[in-house]
């Protein structure tokens, strides 16, 4: 299984799964990242958090624990 958190920058992916509970499940989806979105790796900060991405034609930035939930291909 890889995750968000695995993926370089520049790299453009498709998310396959979410895994998580409740509100940080919903709070994920509410911010467009659902199944079958593509997302592309902006940025990833320094140490590593948070990864900037761009979905849905608009910036987001993420914390790695949130990346971790999101199963990609």
């Amino acid at each position: 299984m890889r995750t968000l958190k695995a993926a370089k920058v520049g790299d453009t992916v498709r998310v396959v799964k979410l895994h998580g509970e409740g509100a940080v499940k919903r709070r994920i989806m509410d911010m467009g990242l659902t199944k079958g979105v593509e997302v592309h790796i902006r940025k990833v900060a320094p140490l590593g958090d948070p990864v900037e991405i761009t979905v849905r034609g608009y910036e987001l930035s993420i914390r790695k624990a949130d990346a971790e939930m999101i199963e990609i291909e």
